[in-house]
């Protein structure tokens, strides 16, 4: 008998139905010569301090470091999980081979090996590994099926990095509750959510930190177009004082024109993190709210699979690009251009070199059907950037017009659309979220500055030689201090290790030395909330008064050092490659505690961190709050 493990009972009773089996057990499906279980997420998890000690399961600075000899797991203590399992234990010790059919992912290969391991699995073990649930897919998946030996080296990522949080956070946790906190308040410290956590105040500090200075600015506008000096800022007025008093009541002359032309392309297809940024900018969507929803749409097979940190294709899609958007039938009038001729084929689009397990998210072309309201939005912003990616270039010129009034230079810029391309696919954006996004873009902007010269508009025809008058203006304005993080620019930084860059493939390159994972992200901002260590104030986010004290009390920059702990992860990625031994980054950390440990004990200070316990209480109530409704509409 085959026994196929599935990471959810709806997924189980898909890959069920494809393979035959009908028969419906208590925990199972049976038929045709397969068993179809499941789990539901983590049935087990690393053993807790106590298991390993009595001693550790008192609180206190002698036991610390606590690191155990061996690693082990044990069943969550859950009466629905324990059942579970134990269904499972009798089909695995009774099969003739499994077929691990979990999540296609790290996390998904740590949830699947624990509890084969759990259960002492003899049989020989085959991978199922598809990124969508189409029943195509899963039938391919069938017929492709690879020893699991081929995913050691993602079991000994996901493990080294389980083992890696349980050493920090059991540790650091305790250390810091113990040395800092008070009435036993719990201080948590995370390998991810530390560094997280600081760079929120870092940036708060840098806010409160900064000294606004004036500079000033020279413009002159000249047949309704706004030139800006070439001289750009002037740090003294009387510099532009006297620059002003020459051009007053002179005429301007235009004294040289160029148009250039030039290509726009495409945004790039959805990694996790730029569908979870584009949410949060245009719905106010937290990262965790988008996960969920594209989750679903996972589940409900219209889209594939949504953990990914790429935002390519592999080259093998190409030929069933046709098929797909033949079945996005909602879109036939964008879609209908595209499959008259044939499909271009660009390296900007597929690229083996830049996927790994999975490829960007995208559309499966099965009918979208019964998604509420949210699911709806994630699943239009999806499939509108996949038939984007096929349009041609957006053809555009850009106009530079130089102007001068007594040798004072000026210039203005305009950008005209010669031909939309590919944004021929966003233009049917209904103009309420067009208004809805630029208020909220409008709530952010706190510099006060004048709408850019720059515009997607045309400028006049001006002709080289010409003369006439114009209206000078001479304006003092103030620097501005960064700003605040919200959701989508924290992930950005979360993604890059803190570092800010526009440019697509620079931070291709910055993701490998990103904090945590796109997967975890979201979960990471959530219990900074659930800690009371940050709050929201409409979509900019801060640190509480405990998140600032805790950071201010941690001395460790190994602690919450966003650059270091990308280092760590990069290290897990070349695990998952075979580049890196999963024993050395262990050792490393257990290193790295000791230190630690040593270094608090040694703090002769009297400092503590004090906790609003009230605080916590509502934010938790609220997340739950949120939760639950979530859980509700996603369920209708």
């Amino acid at each position: 008998m085959k026994v196929c493990i599935a990471e959810k009972p709806s997924v189980a009773r898909e890959i069920a139905g494809i393979l035959g089996a009908t028969q419906k057990r208590d925990g199972y499906i049976e038929g045709n010569g397969y068993q179809i279980s499941w789990t539901f997420g983590h049935l087990c998890t690393l053993k807790e301090p106590h298991d390993y000690s009595s001693d550790w399961k008192q609180w206190s600075i002698r036991y610390l470091p606590m690191i155990p000899p061996r690693f082990g797991i044990k069943l969550i203590d859950n009466p629905t999980y324990r059942k579970q399992f134990n269904i499972l234990e009798k089909l695995i010790q009774n099969a003739d081979e499994v077929i691990n059919c979990g999540d296609a992912g790290l996390e998904g290969e740590l949830i699947q090996r624990w509890v084969l391991q759990k259960a002492g699995c003899k049989c020989p073990v085959r991978r199922l590994w598809i990124s969508s649930l189409t029943e195509e897919a899963i039938r391919e998946g069938f017929q492709t099926l690879k020893d699991q030996k081929e995913y050691q080296n993602l079991y000994e990522a996901g493990l080294s990095r389980a083992i890696g949080d349980w050493i920090l956070g059991m540790n650091a946790t305790r250390l810091y509750t113990l040395r800092y906190g008070q009435n036993k308040q719990v201080l948590s410290i995370g390998r991810v959510q530390t560094p997280t956590l600081a760079l929120i105040v870092k940036r708060q500090k840098e806010i409160e930190d900064f000294k606004p200075e004036p500079y000033w600015e020279l413009k002159t506008v000249y047949r309704e177009t706004a030139f800006s000096s070439t001289q750009g800022k002037f740090s003294k007025k009387e510099e532009g004082e006297k620059l002003l008093q020459k051009i007053t009541d002179k005429l301007f002359s235009i004294t040289d024109i160029t148009k250039k032309k030039g290509k726009e392309l495409a945004p790039r297809l959805f990694d996790l993190t730029s569908l979870q940024v584009e949410c949060n900018k245009k719905f106010s969507f937290s990262a965790d709210d988008t996960l969920k929803l594209i989750q679903s749409l996972y589940e409900k097979k219209v889209t594939t699979y949504p953990r990914v940190d790429t935002t390519f294709l592999s080259e093998d899609l190409y030929p069933k690009i046709p098929q797909t958007l033949k079945g996005l039938t909602d879109y036939t009038t964008l879609t209908a251009p595209l499959l008259a001729t044939k499909i271009p084929k660009s390296k900007k689009v597929f690229d083996n070199s830049k996927v790994t397990d999975h490829h960007a998210i995208i559309p499966t072309g099965v009918p979208a059907r019964n998604l509420i309201d949210n699911e709806r939005k994630v699943y239009d912003l999806v499939t509108r950037r996949f038939i984007a990616a096929f349009y041609p270039d957006c053809e555009i010129s850009v106009t530079t017009v130089l102007g001068e009034v007594e040798d004072v230079k000026f210039k203005a810029t305009g950008k005209q659309i010669l031909s939309p391309g590919w944004r021929i696919v966003f233009e049917k954006e209904s103009s309420t979220d067009k208004t809805a996004q630029n208020s909220r873009e409008d709530t952010q902007n706190n510099d006060n500055e004048q709408p850019r010269t720059e515009e997607n508009t045309v400028l006049p025809d001006f002709t080289k030689g010409e003369r006439g008058p114009h209206k000078p203006d001479f304006a003092e304005k103030w620097t501005t201090p960064p700003k605040t993080y919200t959701e989508a620019t924290l992930l950005r930084a979360m993604e890059t290790a803190g570092k800010f860059v526009d440019n697509d493939e620079l931070r291709d390159a910055l993701k490998e030395n990103g904090i945590g994972r796109p997967s975890t992200r979201a979960a990471i901002i959530e219990t900074l909330f659930k800690r009371n260590y940050i709050r929201k104030e409409r979509k900019n986010l801060y640190a509480t008064p405990t998140g600032v004290e805790l950071i201010d009390t941690i001395q460790e920059e190994l602690l919450k050092s966003a650059e270091l702990t990308g280092q760590w992860e990069k290290k897990l990625r070349q695990i998952e490659q075979g580049a890196y031994e999963a024993g050395m980054f262990i050792d490393e950390l257990k290193e790295m505690v000791g230190e630690i440990v040593l270094n608090v004990r040694s703090d002769r200070t009297t400092r503590t961190i004090t906790i609003d316990e009230e605080a916590i209480k509502k934010t938790t109530q609220n997340s739950s709050d949120t939760r639950k409704v979530l859980k509700n509409l996603l369920s209708g």
